[in-house]
């Protein structure tokens, strides 16, 4: 099996630079395919894939999946022209006589590893920018949603030949064996222990990378917030996709004085989203497989065990990976839901008693992806805003960010590496080639060897005036 990777990985090696020197209009017809494809062709099978593999709601598969890919296809198609264009940069009057610019070229072969938690939009919007950028490509979807992973594979062998653009499928050996391979670039979305792995195998063969991680996002909500408001977003920014979003609001870290009226506020939003009875809805998601359901139910037991306060839900059913919207106070700071990543439908609650506490809180912890703030107070705000760190903020919303193809997106340190999406996405792709031309006998040339005294002079006045 490592043999047919290296074959296919040759064939793109071979490829590359037919790939890299095609034009505007041709990548722009390669991005038309796969949006039609994605948006009209294999729409339906898009979303019956993503049913069976964790039942998520039709209208969510449209929202979370389709249209961030379509959306991203459009965008990148109105841009590219002018993206690939030379960008001219001056040249300094030490190198009279030449000019400068910056062109925009493919990294070469690529590896694309996406998660599962949104297979159609975390495999084809990096394949959007890497298509831009004219790169060839190997897609690695996740084995946990296998569905999703078939139909994707129909999608690319629709569009593309193998030597251009191929999806292998497989399991944690085949994302081994790919990374043995010396790709210019990897572009990984997953968890910061797997990003350690793939930027450890990467260092091998000096391949750059762009990880985009997650951790444990803060969610602040201070005493100035319209609470009704702030109750009723992140209920939904938190259970869209069952929880199952690496920018999710992890954790909320509140007020004090106004955490009982936040908890009623939630509360009376999830039964207008889900209604009581929310194992019958079919608007929520399930948990992806046995393997995460257990682990979030221990969770939950470990909460039990702390005697922490379970505010709302703590209902599972296993036979159907259901974990009811849960919401837990009182924590105990060794409690596991406030080490690890949590990753599904349980929201902990925190209180401070003043900002600085709060900030305090969020800075002994790893870098977030997403840091949210509540708030009506423009210095709060601020004052979060300059005393923190995060790969991403949106302030009285949460996820939204995510949308915005004019952002750059991606973690820090430990919530990722590099950014996505837009015009990053295609930088993330490219490499940023610096070119000098000549075009008359330039000044240097009186400075080359023998040096004389007057030659030292004609330096001593360059160091002063260039």
């Amino acid at each position: 099996m490592e043999n047919l990777y290296l074959e296919l990985f040759n064939r793109q090696k071979n490829n590359q630079f037919k790939v890299g020197n095609t034009t505007y209009k041709e990548r722009l017809k390669k991005l038309k395919s796969l949006r039609y494809a994605v948006e009209v062709t294999y729409k339906q099978k898009i979303r019956e894939a993503l049913y069976n593999d964790f039942k998520k709601p039709e209208l969510e598969v449209d929202l979370t999946e389709i249209y961030p890919v379509v959306s991203e296809i459009k965008y990148v198609s109105a841009n590219l022209k002018s993206w690939m264009k030379r960008q001219k940069v001056e040249t300094p009057m030490a190198l009279l006589g030449s000019s400068s610019w910056v062109t925009y070229e493919p990294k070469g072969v690529c590896l694309i590893i996406s998660p599962w938690n949104f297979p159609f939009n975390l495999t084809f919007g990096p394949l959007v920018s890497a298509i831009a950028a004219g790169n060839t490509v190997i897609l690695k979807p996740s084995e946990m949603t296998p569905n999703s992973s078939k139909v994707m594979a129909e999608i690319v062998k629709a569009i593309f030949t193998e030597d251009e653009v191929a999806l292998v499928e497989g399991a944690v050996e085949t994302s081994k064996a790919l990374l043995q391979l010396p790709f210019n670039h990897i572009f990984f979305t997953g968890s910061p222990a797997v990003g350690k792995i793939v930027m450890k195998a990467a260092a091998t063969h000096l391949s750059s990378v762009t990880l985009e991680l997650g951790g444990k996002s803060p969610t602040i909500v201070d005493k100035t917030a319209n609470i009704n408001q702030a109750a009723r977003k992140i209920a939904w920014g938190k259970f869209l996709n069952n929880g199952q979003i690496c920018v999710s609001p992890d954790y909320i870290l509140i007020d004090e004085t106004v955490k009982s009226d936040f908890i009623s506020a939630f509360k009376k939003h999830l039964n207008e989203f889900y209604t009581e009875e929310i194992e019958q809805s079919s608007d929520y998601s399930r948990v992806v497989n046995d393997k995460h359901f257990d682990r979030l139910v221990n969770h939950i037991e470990n909460a039990r065990q702390c005697n922490a306060s379970i505010e709302i839900g703590g209902v599972s059913n296993k036979t159907e990976n259901f974990i009811e919207p849960t919401v837990i106070s009182n924590l105990p700071e060794e409690a596991s839901l406030l080490q690890e990543e949590i990753f599904g439908p349980i929201l902990p609650i925190k209180t401070y008693g003043n900002l600085e506490a709060a900030i305090a809180y969020i800075n002994s912890k790893e870098k977030p992806l997403a840091l949210y703030i509540y708030s009506k107070s423009k210095s709060h705000i601020n004052y979060v805003i300059k005393n923190t760190r995060a790969g991403t903020t949106a302030i009285n919303n949460n996820v939204l960010q995510y949308s915005n193809h004019h952002l750059p997106f991606g973690g820090s340190n430990n919530s990722g590496i590099g950014k996505s999406h837009g015009f990053y996405g295609f930088e993330a792709f490219s490499n940023r080639r610096a070119v000098l031309k000549q075009h008359t006998k330039g000044a240097t040339e009186f400075l080359f060897p023998p040096y004389t005294k007057l030659k030292q002079k004609l330096v001593d006045w360059t160091i002063k005036w260039f």
